[in-house]
């Protein structure tokens, strides 16, 4: 899309002088007139979710900042303070936290959706880069934000996950005193996370604002997953407003609709009980453990018998995804025509909902009650400690082993020459 020419023209005097100086409405109206190709799905409008999503984050958390205290004997009162005496403040509250929630939900169906179609191929690597990038941060923000309410569950959370650091060979000590304040958990703790947590999501908005440049440089890809030539973009890609301006904001609408639901009928339903306890360093909660979309990767961390070991298994089931665009090694891009490695693909997917329910289980549970079993080196088979770590397996192998033997190996169905041919062909449900 790097020569999509621009139609804007100015037609104030002021849009002239600010044109000429701070071409800022050019760059809105080119991106709504940006071509784009005709067939996209609704899985092409998690985007837009995820900037409205942002967008809400960011003005809760501003609001609630105004009350909040990040003092650690006044931080549990006045997060209640916000929920009995501010004026909608419960509503801001379970918005924002939900809203972390909502966020996770929509950027976990964004990846998969970018995995699935291939849109980390050439030329798109930098869009799934700063992608993985904006990913990192949020998971960084969110782990930040779930211990300023200073619940049981928010303390013991920041206990575990900074003692991880102090895990690092030789420069782990020093980087966790800088990241405590101190040599434990405290008042200098609590105001260094607030402050990185109101931080960090203007970070990501700047992250954002590079991801829909790469976007709008290297263009949009699409379910079939061919590069449009130019002699076909008149025929096959339609100006981005209002097609797909209105798809969007449909899609925002059902989203809408299930954020609500959470945030007016079940605004608990996502976080913790012990969370609504005041943190006490002399008591340790029963089982800990991180929010929802934590749980994935906190089963990668507890799957690991060493603890340098976990720490780096769970960083690098993140950093895996900066290199996918180099290790799947298949031409095609779409999974509608790569037939087995779609199967891998869903098997993908239910490994990841396995890691999560692990997650939330005690290592030593069973996960067949009452089926007898044996213990395999530091465990019984039969417990979600050994299905935690065949999960991992699968994770690290489809990344590192299946996608480039797969992509070299598998023989692809044909790929239609134009993204019109499945539609005009009938055959889109045959492939789809």
């Amino acid at each position: 899309m790097s020569d999509h020419e621009s139609t804007y023209v100015p037609k104030t005097a002021v849009e002239k002088w600010l044109d000429t100086r701070l071409p800022i409405v050019r760059f809105g109206a080119d991106y709504m007139s940006l071509p784009t190709p005709k067939n996209l799905n609704y899985w092409w409008t998690f985007g837009g979710i995820l900037a409205l999503c942002l967008a809400t984050q960011i003005a809760t958390g501003i609001v609630l900042a105004m009350h909040y205290v990040p003092n650690t004997e006044l931080a549990f009162a006045s997060v209640e303070r916000i929920m009995r005496d501010v004026n909608g403040g419960d509503l801001i509250r379970y918005t924002h936290a939900n809203g972390a929630s909502m966020f996770f939900v929509a950027v976990y169906l964004h990846m998969l959706r970018g995995l699935y179609y291939g849109s980390y191929k050439a030329p798109r690597e930098m869009i799934w880069i700063v992608g993985c990038v904006i990913f990192f941060l949020m998971i960084a923000t969110a782990f930040l934000g779930y211990v300023l309410p200073w619940g049981q569950m928010s303390y013991w959370g920041a206990e575990v996950i900074t003692n991880l650091i102090g895990a690092i060979p030789g420069i782990g000590e020093p980087i966790l005193i800088w990241l405590r304040g101190g040599p434990a958990i405290d008042n200098a703790t609590l105001n260094r996370f607030f402050s990185l947590h109101y931080l960090l999501p203007f970070v990501i908005a700047g992250c954002v604002v590079l991801h829909l440049w790469a976007l709008h440089h290297a263009g949009q890809n699409n379910p079939v997953g061919i590069l449009i030539p130019k002699d076909r973009q008149k025929k096959d890609m339609v100006p981005f407003h209002p097609y797909f301006t209105v798809k969007d904001g449909f899609a925002i609408i059902l989203f809408l609709m299930l954020f609500a639901t959470f945030v007016f009928f079940m605004p608990n339903a996502l976080g913790h009980a012990d969370n609504y306890i005041p943190a006490n360093p002399l008591q340790t909660p029963a089982h800990i453990v991180p929010e929802w979309y934590m749980l994935p990767f906190y089963a990668i961390l507890r799957a690991v018998p060493d603890k340098f070991g976990g720490v780096l298994a769970m960083f690098g089931a993140i950093g895996v995804l900066f290199v996918l665009p180099w290790l799947d090694r298949s031409k095609v891009r779409s999974m509608r025509y790569r037939p087995t490695m779609r199967v891998f693909f869903l098997i993908f997917v239910a490994v990841g909902l396995i890691l999560g329910w692990c997650g939330a289980q005690l290592p030593d549970a069973q996960v067949i009650p009452g089926m007898p079993s044996f213990t395999l080196v530091d465990g019984k088979l039969n417990s979600y400690l050994w299905l935690t770590r065949f999960a991992t397996l699968y994770y690290f192998a489809f990344f590192l082993v299946i996608l480039p033997l797969v992509g070299l190996k598998e023989k692809p169905l044909p790929i239609p020459a134009t993204i019109s041919e499945p539609v005009l062909s009938g055959a889109e449900e045959q492939k789809g």
